[in-house]
């Protein structure tokens, strides 16, 4: 039987190529979208389905995760979060709360709010999984990114509550931890880097996508590094 993914952020840099290996490996995919500018990013391809939604919003991200697990014959069994952001400040003393609160949000808000919603829809189709992007960062953090550091760590307690909570309801939830990913938008923030030790989203997407199946059923709360070379 086919199954659906419902693939929050796909329509970013490393949510493009999430997408296009689900697709390939035959599922159903539903992608959340916001600004219409996301749309040229995504292919027209059999299997894919997209849905105007807000996924800080609890109201709209429902809506979402109905569509996602509106089809009998695939039902959901996969959520993947993949919405963030990163903004470079300086360190706390120097930094406003609200530009910390901006960073905690973006990054835990809608992989909270869109996970919320599916898990009814999971637990219906008798399991399935979760995964959640955080980054190395949350490990390994660097000057003058608290709030991004706190938000990403807070996607791996995140992970960890619900792999808990939800491991009765056959529902795994695992998280992996990229280091920069090799973007367009990456390299033009940073010319010059050695983008060589990058790693390439199709990496991540590979991996990712080894958590939603089923081969992975005895893996759950894990947090994956994905570090490329760097």
């Amino acid at each position: 039987m086919q199954a659906t993914a419902l693939v929050a952020g796909g329509s970013g840099g490393l949510g493009t190529a999430v997408v296009a290996d689900l697709l390939v490996a035959g599922w159903r995919v539903v992608v959340p979208w916001i600004a219409e500018r996301e749309l040229s990013r995504l292919p027209d391809a059999d299997g894919l389905e997209l849905i105007r939604a807000d996924l800080f919003e609890p109201d709209s991200a429902a809506a979402a995760a109905s569509a996602a697990a509106g089809a009998p014959a695939a039902p959901l069994r996969a959520v993947v979060n993949l919405v963030g952001g990163f903004a470079m400040g300086g360190r706390v003393h120097e930094t406003p709360v609200a530009e910390f609160e901006r960073q905690v949000q973006l990054n835990l808000r809608p992989a909270y709010v869109t996970t919320q919603a599916a898990l009814p829809h999971l637990i219906a189709a008798g399991g399935g999984a979760v995964v959640c992007v955080s980054s190395r960062s949350a490990v390994r953090p660097f000057p003058g990114a608290a709030g991004y550091v706190t938000g990403k760590a807070a996607v791996l307690a995140l992970t960890d509550a619900l792999a808990v909570e939800y491991a009765p309801d056959r529902i795994r939830v695992n998280a992996v931890l990229p280091n920069v990913i090799d973007t367009p938008a990456n390299r033009a923030a940073q010319p010059g880097a050695d983008y060589s030790s990058w790693v390439a989203p199709e990496r991540i997407a590979a991996v990712i996508r080894f958590l939603c199946e089923d081969t992975s059923d005895s893996i759950s709360g894990a947090h994956i590094p994905v570090y490329g070379t760097a």
